[in-house]
């Protein structure tokens, strides 16, 4: 691994503060993009936050995510993704496990889930205005979405969601690796046993789609059917759910904005984007890569064998990018952000994730124009130690 003779700084600088960017990382990265750090686990690494870099490290088959599979490899999570994860996969092998499954997720075959998420998301509405004048959000709305969509895409019981949610949360520790190893042999345990009863009796969800392919050649061996089931249901579950609690709170904590979509919610398509683009999901950088060959990024010369991580929430801020880029603009226009990353793993659920917080941004603002956090913003919970950021609760009135 390359010496430097450089500062190697501590990353994270600090644990992260809500939806807030952290400054002193901000600043550093703008004088020095490429910055020599040392991660949590595994020693250092180089942590890149332009966005022209980002790309690079994300799609260039010269930074690869296989050879990032193992104990000593730099990270900034406890426990590593296995080896028979797809995200733990380069070209070739990659391709075959993300070509079974990325039919079920294009615009087209998302757009055709939609009248369903709109009639969950109704029926949820309807519960909780009913129950009202307050409610949870997080209980009420942006937790029970995503989590029935997924569950029926994939073909898992919703009733089971309270064993899963469980094992999904412990599986984005960041500091306790027993506890995530623990959990993802749960759910490997669970999807296991959901493959075993697709095979007996066949279904015509995802899962029964993957399980009953004829295709012998891309037929998928009972280690990667499990893998991509967890995969698909944590992040379809976590990710998405935390990020439409954090919609709700950035809007409901800026109300101009909130009053720009219920003025015309035309806008939710591009206010969707520009929240995606300002709100840094992570806690922390993503998944390790490591170089296959010398590369050089913004002047710097990564050296074959180098770890490199790329800090996104910063990289979707790119003065030289974007305009004016830490202000939220829905009137933006073109809007390359990195949140659901680039190149050959770019997230395979972005189109499914997009359209639920279109559905629940476009149902909110015309149904409950007034709605507002019922407790001060400092009294708003957080949830801490977790790779993805999200509010623990958002008690909210109308």
């Amino acid at each position: 691994m390359t010496t430097t003779g450089e500062e190697v700084r501590a990353y994270p600088f600090g644990p992260a503060d809500r939806l807030n960017v952290d400054a002193k990382l901000a600043e550093i990265c703008g004088e020095q993009p490429v910055l020599r750090v040392n991660l949590p686990y595994g020693g250092e690494a180089w942590l890149v936050t332009r966005h022209a870099d980002a790309k690079v490290v994300l799609a260039d088959p010269r930074f690869s995510r296989a050879a990032a599979v193992g104990e000593d490899i730099p990270r900034t999570v406890a426990a590593g993704l296995p080896s028979t994860s797809m995200m733990s996969m380069d070209p070739p092998e990659h391709s075959r496990l993300r070509r079974r499954v990325a039919n079920a997720f294009t615009v087209r075959r998302v757009e055709a889930l939609r009248p369903r998420a709109q009639q969950i998301m109704d029926g949820l509405l309807d519960s909780m205005i009913a129950a009202g004048p307050s409610a949870d959000l997080t209980r009420t709305l942006t937790w029970p979405l995503p989590i029935t969509m997924i569950c029926e895409l994939l073909g898992v019981p919703v009733a089971d969601r309270d064993r899963f949610n469980i094992w999904v949360d412990g599986l984005l520790m960041l500091t306790d690796p027993a506890q995530s190893l623990q959990a993802r042999e749960h759910l490997n345990d669970y999807l296991a046993g959901l493959i075993r009863l697709r095979r007996a009796d066949p279904t015509d969800d995802l899962l029964g789609e993957l399980v009953t392919d004829p295709d012998e050649e891309d037929r998928l061996e009972e280690n990667e059917l499990v893998s991509l089931g967890v995969s698909l249901l944590s992040a379809g579950q976590e990710a998405t759910a935390n990020q439409l609690g954090n919609f709700v709170y950035t809007l409901l904590t800026n109300p101009s904005l909130w009053q720009q979509l219920v003025a015309d919610p035309a806008l939710v398509p591009d206010a969707v984007e520009e929240l995606l683009r300002i709100i840094p999901i992570s806690a922390s950088a993503g998944f390790t890569r490591i170089a296959l060959a010398d590369v050089e990024l913004s002047g710097q010369t990564i050296r074959a064998g180098d770890a490199v991580v790329a800090e996104l929430g910063i990289a979707n801020r790119d003065p030289l990018v974007f305009e004016h880029p830490g202000e939220i603009d829905f009137h933006r226009g073109n809007n390359p952000h990195l949140t659901f990353g680039h190149g050959v793993h770019h997230c395979l659920g972005a189109q499914l994730a997009r359209m639920e917080l279109r559905v629940l941004l476009d149902s909110l603002v015309r149904r409950l124009p007034g709605l507002h956090l019922s407790v001060p913003v400092d009294q708003v919970p957080w949830r801490t130690d977790r790779l993805i950021r999200g509010v623990a609760a958002l008690p909210v009135s109308w």
